[in-house]
Order: C-alpha cells, then structure tokens, then sequence
C-alpha cells in the first residue's frame, strides 16, 4: 500500500457523499467529491486519486466510465463501486472496468474503507447480514422494471412472466432482509 490517502467521492445522492467524505476523512483520507460523470473524469485526469468510491448510477451516465477514467489516468487506483441495483451482471462489469469491489447501498464507512485497504489476495469476509432471497429477488425485478422504463407489460416479458403476476408483486412492500 503506498502513503499516499487521496480518495475521490463519486455519486450524485448529496448527503451520502457529504456524510461519507467526513466520515473517511476522520480515517485519514484527503477526499475530493464529485456528482457526476463528467466532473468525476475531470478529477480522474486533474488529480488521480490513490483511491476511489464511485456509484454505478450517476445522474449523466454510467459510474463505470469514471472507473475506466480513473484507471486509466493511475493504473494502481483501488476503485470500490456502490450501487443499490446490485447483481452478477454489474457486478462483473465493475470488476472487469478496474474495481477492486463492488458493494451495495447502504454501504458503511467502515466496510468501504475495509474494501478499499483489502489486499488483492484476501478474500473479503462474507456479509453479517446476507440478503434473503426473496429480498434478491424483488432486488432483480425492481431493477428491470427501472430499465425498462417502468414498463410493466415489458418487463414481464423481460423476466418471462405474467404480467398481472408480475403487477402483484410490485404492489407489494420489498420484503425483509
């Protein structure tokens, strides 16, 4: 690990970025904060950071970009990705762009600082708290009807349902972890 603490802050949730930065500043990083795609690459050439924590979701574009920007601009950054549509596919795709984990939201400063200082060759411990699978579940579909644009009869036949079962289910609350 070298000295260097310099951590840049990606998302465009306010006071998740603000409450994380002070939070990680306490544990000794020089942190920098960015809202958006475009202002998160403009600090990946400016001044590559050491370390980052960027959303998947950012309000211009994919928070992948801004991964392969940081990667590019410092081949030695450790990039932790949040997300709260987590699955296998992003997931992937994250690690595949130069992340070094991919955690979901609410993710805490202590699990994001265990990530970021976590050495390649040790495998992260599992969850406390894993989600149940009909939490996973409902996490899936959820995140394909936001793809498909809230669209009910095309997400139905995205996940190869009903449609009137696919409705019933979104009408219920998300289930319990």
């Amino acid at each position: 690990m070298t000295d260097d603490q310099t951590l840049l802050i990606v998302d465009d949730d306010e006071p998740l970025r603000t409450r994380l930065a002070r939070a990680l500043e306490k544990r000794g990083f020089t942190v920098e904060t960015a809202d958006s795609v475009a202002s998160g690459k403009s600090h990946a050439s400016s001044s590559p950071p050491a370390y980052a924590v960027v959303d998947l979701r950012l309000g211009d574009g994919s928070g992948l970009d801004v991964v392969q920007a940081l990667r590019s601009a410092r081949p030695d950054v450790r990039v932790v990705v949040l997300t709260g549509y987590g699955n296998i596919a992003t997931a992937v795709a994250a690690v595949k762009a130069g992340a070094v984990d991919y955690l979901p939201k609410p993710a805490d400063a202590d699990a994001i600082e265990a990530a970021l200082k976590a050495r390649a060759q040790v495998m992260a411990p599992p969850p406390e708290n894993p989600m149940s699978a009909d939490r996973v579940r409902w996490e899936h579909i959820q995140r394909v009807f936001e793809q498909c644009d809230r669209n009910v009869s095309e997400t139905a036949r995205r996940l190869r349902m009903h449609r009137r079962t696919l409705q019933r289910i979104l009408a219920k609350h998300a289930p319990k972890d």
